[in-house]
């Protein structure tokens, strides 16, 4: 037998005779029996839990991980609470108690997560936070184990096709202060603007109404000055025009005499004028308009000299193709008499001698179509004759091929006309 103790941390539990149940002791000592009792130890130490939810779909089916810290401990000032904790974990190490209060803490994670909004865990981490904590003790309440806190560490969208998702609510949310800032500033200054306005428009109404008391005394001044110069004004112009008057009828009287001597002057330059302007007509007549009639007239009879000469050679050209034709038509006139003339003379001569004519025309055609024939013959560059060895050979067969196709015109002619060649040209030769 001894005694037994344990630091603040630890609770220790003793079981076994002359107890009806275990017996708790945190932070204290003990008289433990040896083998009729038993002494257990049972850390109370805060264990820190980081708690990974990775790639859960929230409520609108974004997926989003988290990372969460929860500070648990085995709660030692509650008697239930030990008795369930004993029950749960005596005789376990601290990894063992870590383990199951972590995937409680997980488990109860995932559901909040699943029950909101990227926004509302993104925004409002206090609110989601709370609601860990919340769930989580309710539940771990009943295993004996304490949350002393939760925190939620971390929030990431690292799945696509979610990722960037919280950027953007980021850049939105920046936009929204950068409005919201824009729209203070500007507020600020419209307001700044409208007392400064106000302050100037005060400004100016003192001024003006200083301004207009000035210019009511400058007013006054002037009127009472006008007043005193009208009767000054008055007086002097009154001596004034005495003088003028005066002066002015003096001035009349010269400027009458004056009058006289520049009418008696003008009169004598328009005499000068007038016989300056007789001169340069006499002269304008002697240099310019006869010169001009001159010119005119030798101008007109050279166009009437081109005029007849044009019509002259007009009616020259015409005679010359009315000559022309006329001798042209004469002459195709006396050609077709001439072959007129000789047709009826070849014909008078047929009508004596039918056959003898035409067997001269036929004589006259033939070397024309033996030309005719042998002309292909007279154009080819090469020519390669194969003999079976009878016959000519050579030049001597190409005359001869020519010679039979003329043999063969008197028969084709007689066909084709009835005239027998040969039979008239002997008769011919009898005569």
């Amino acid at each position: 037998m001894g005694f037994e103790t344990c630091g603040p941390n630890e609770v220790m539990v003793v079981s076994g005779c002359c107890h009806s149940g275990s017996t708790f002791i945190p932070g204290g000592r003990v008289f433990v029996w040896p083998v009729i009792q038993k002494l257990q130890k049972l850390s109370l130490n805060t264990m820190t839990l980081q708690i990974e939810s990775p790639n859960v779909y929230t409520q609108l089916g974004v997926a989003v991980s988290v990372t969460g810290i929860a500070q648990v401990k085995i709660q030692g000032s509650s008697k239930e609470m030990l008795e369930s904790a004993c029950e749960l974990f005596l005789g376990k190490t601290n990894h063992d108690i870590e383990r199951v209060a972590l995937e409680t803490l997980e488990g109860h994670q995932r559901a909040i997560m699943g029950n909101m909004t990227v926004e509302e865990i993104y925004k409002d981490r206090k609110k989601f936070s709370k609601a860990v904590f919340e769930v989580a003790s309710s539940d771990l309440v009943n295993m004996g184990i304490c949350v002393v806190s939760y925190t939620l560490k971390d929030i990431r969208d690292d799945k696509e096709p979610y990722s960037g998702y919280l950027k953007y609510l980021g850049m939105a949310q920046t936009a929204t202060v950068k409005r919201d800032a824009r729209m203070g500033e500007a507020e600020a200054r419209m307001e700044a603007g409208i007392r400064e306005a106000n302050a100037e428009e005060k400004r100016l109404a003192a001024r003006y109404s200083t301004d207009i008391d000035i210019a009511k005394s400058q007013r006054d001044f002037e009127l009472k000055k006008a007043a005193y110069d009208m009767e000054i004004q008055t007086k002097k112009a009154q001596s004034d025009l005495a003088y003028d008057l005066q002066a002015a009828k003096t001035k009349q009287a010269i400027k009458e005499e004056d009058m006289q001597v520049k009418v008696i002057e003008r009169t004598q330059q328009i005499q000068l004028q007038e016989q300056e302007i007789t001169r340069r007509e006499r002269e304008l007549e002697a240099t310019v308009r006869k010169p001009a009639d001159a010119e005119k007239y030798r101008l007109e009879k050279i166009a009437e000299a081109n005029r007849t000469r044009v019509i002259l050679e007009a009616e020259a050209e015409a005679e010359s193709i009315k000559v022309k034709g006329e001798a042209e038509a004469f002459a195709v006139e006396a050609k077709a008499k001439a072959e007129a003339e000789q047709m009826a003379k070849k014909a008078d001569a047929w009508k004596d001698y039918q056959d003898a004519a035409m067997v001269d025309m036929i004589l006259e055609t033939l070397p024309k179509i033996a030309a005719e024939i042998s002309a292909p013959l007279c154009q080819t560059s090469k020519i390669t004759m194969v003999s079976s060895g009878k016959g000519d050979v050579g030049a001597a067969k190409l005359s001869g091929e020519v010679l039979t196709l003329m043999e063969k015109m008197p028969h084709v002619v007689e066909n084709l006309t009835g005239i027998n060649i040969t039979k008239n040209i002997k008769a011919a030769t009898r005569r």
